[in-house]
């Protein structure tokens, strides 16, 4: 009831919010960023062959691309389904087609304030590093900016957990091994990362080419293929890897000053698909 209250509250200040300009992260934010990724899945803004709109996601976090290229890359019918990292868990993305014909397992660190056990979806707890499922038991794990913070310190905004409290920047390298693990031969992997200027920053980090090479290299793919997404002024574009090589990250919780562009959190993102 009270998140219903919150996005009732969010939705009344959305007027305000576009009329100041649009700030990142103040009232309103949540219901712009909700309707551009909404309006993004529904007209196939990222679909392969197609062009990104002008303008796209001008002040809204790497989600307004991830979200819409996950949505565009899932089957029909996903069929047995991980989200792992609870990317997924928000009652607009779960009521949406094809995700809402996933039979969908969500798995994170710790339990979250707000769950759809009631859409049959299950939960489980834990390490991504040590999950409890047998080999091949999904037809598409599913991972959105995620890996960034395996082995770092998750105690700031994820958990109460002191040993989760860490400084292994390949700590995500054993979870990659795990999902391909998991996924049934022939199935999907779809992860994202922040890209860019690479570097640790507590409990996440940015990764570089050679870091994102080092995913498919440890997943070890059947195929694979990777669209990188670069944010500027003019919002978010599909970029090559070089011309992204140097963005920085804009992290809300290090106490920054908003930047000329209004990023609101990653400037880079890598997104990977590849076939067990």
């Amino acid at each position: 009831m009270l998140f219903r209250v919150k996005e009732w509250l969010d939705s009344l200040s959305y007027p305000i919010y576009r009329m100041r300009g649009g700030r990142p992260w103040s009232m309103g934010y949540y219901t712009a960023k909700k309707k551009a990724i909404c309006a993004a899945i529904d007209h196939g803004a990222l679909r392969p062959q197609r062009s990104m709109p002008a303008h796209f996601g001008i002040g809204i976090d790497e989600r307004v691309v991830e979200y819409p290229w996950l949505f565009a890359q899932l089957p029909e019918n996903p069929g047995r389904m991980l989200d792992a990292g609870s990317a997924l868990n928000h009652r607009f993305l779960i009521d949406r087609l094809p995700l809402s014909k996933a039979e969908l397992t969500i798995m994170t660190l710790a339990p979250e304030k707000r769950c759809f056990w009631n859409r049959s979806i299950s939960y489980v707890y834990g390490d991504l590093r040590k999950p409890y499922f047998a080999d091949s038991s999904f037809d598409v794990v599913a991972s959105i900016s995620t890996i960034e913070h395996i082995g770092l310190d998750n105690t700031m905004l994820y958990t109460g957990d002191a040993t989760k409290k860490e400084a292994d920047a390949m700590g995500f390298v054993p979870a990659i091994l795990e999902f391909k693990r998991i996924t049934k031969p022939g199935g999907l992997c779809l992860l994202s990362v922040p890209f860019g200027k690479a570097g640790v920053h507590g409990w996440y980090q940015v990764f570089d080419y050679d870091l994102v090479m080092k995913i498919v290299e440890v997943f070890q793919p059947k195929e694979f293929s990777i669209e990188f997404f670069g944010y500027g002024v003019d919002g978010w574009h599909a970029a090559s890897h070089e011309e992204i090589a140097n963005n920085e990250f804009f992290d809300i919780n290090a106490g920054h000053s908003l930047g000329v562009d209004r990023a609101a959190a990653a400037r880079g993102v890598a997104c990977l698909r590849m076939v067990a």
